[in-house]
């Protein structure tokens, strides 16, 4: 028999790993702009300016300075 919640887990996505750049810096939290212009707020702490990877609201790291493009389908 298989497990039920590990069926039911498997069902809902995973969230997405974004990129945006930090636009403003809280105690203990960040305010980052991603390319299309929205904002999400990520726990964590970086510089304004620092292009950083965002997943579920934390900070995972820091982002190449690289350019962005955006491809809808």
């Amino acid at each position: 028999m298989a497990n039920l919640y590990r069926v039911f887990k498997d069902l809902i996505p995973d969230a997405p790993l974004l990129v945006g750049t930090v636009t403003a810096v809280l105690s203990g939290h960040c305010l980052i702009t991603l390319p299309g212009g929205g904002q999400v707020t990520g726990r964590g702490t970086s510089s304004i300016g620092q292009k950083v990877f965002v997943r579920d609201g934390v900070i995972e790291g820091n982002a190449p300075n690289l350019t962005v493009e955006v491809i809808d389908i």
